[in-house]
């Protein structure tokens, strides 16, 4: 059996990486499934030319020739009933609200549901404040109860519509004062959602809504 690591550049893994090696786990073994039945173009996807298995799987290897998994290089995580979530199939029904331009939605191994991260649509945020006598600004950074509600109304609805399970919608959100950009780093230059950055530029924020919903008993 062999293994040996694959950069996720997007991703933030190199097998550059210091103190120790990161990338996605690849194994070539005779034990190891030599494709999909009838389907080549999956089998491609799956196996490189030299015959290893991407696994999904993120690791570091240390000195001792451990590995340990830190993340999926696919977008799922699991939560910790042991369900995975999609978060870019939730993220792509919510942004169809009118109200939500964008949107990270995030999940942790040791918690029991997802968060989100919400950019609201800039016209429709404007004219709800105005509706509401209320600075767009204010709106934002004071996380306002009722535009909050809105958009959870928006979530739960959309959520129900699409046939999202309740693990699927984000119990707690944090609605976004900027947009994800190239200039931030939150997206690729074509748009694509680099999930680990904008993890990283949020931490606090998920951090307060974990917290939150504990203080909730949720």
């Amino acid at each position: 059996t062999a293994i040996r690591l694959k950069d996720l550049p997007e991703m933030e893994y190199r097998i550059t990486d210091k103190p120790f090696p990161r990338g996605e786990i690849c194994v070539r073994s005779p034990c190891v499934t030599s494709g999909y039945f009838m389907r080549p173009d999956k089998t491609a996807e799956a196996i490189d030319a030299q015959g290893y298995l991407n696994t999904g799987d993120v690791g570091i290897v240390y000195p001792n020739g451990t590995i340990r998994i830190l993340d999926r290089s696919k977008n799922i995580f699991k939560l910790s009933q042991g369900e995975y979530v999609a978060p870019e199939k939730v993220e792509n029904i919510l942004i169809q609200s009118n109200y939500i331009a964008q949107c990270l939605v995030y999940g942790d191994s040791f918690k029991n549901c997802c968060v989100a991260i919400i950019v609201p649509e800039a016209d429709k945020l404007k004219e709800w404040a105005e509706q509401n006598g209320k600075e767009v600004a204010a709106v934002t950074s004071e996380q306002d109860p009722a535009f909050k509600e809105l958009i959870m109304a928006e979530i739960q609805s959309l959520g129900t519509l699409r046939k999202l399970n309740s693990l699927e919608k984000p119990k707690e959100i944090f609605i976004a004062s900027d947009p994800f950009s190239v200039e931030n780093d939150i997206v690729t230059p074509t748009f694509k959602l680099k999930r680990n950055i904008g993890k990283k530029v949020y931490q606090a924020e998920i951090d307060a809504m974990y917290e939150e919903l504990a203080k909730r008993g949720l």
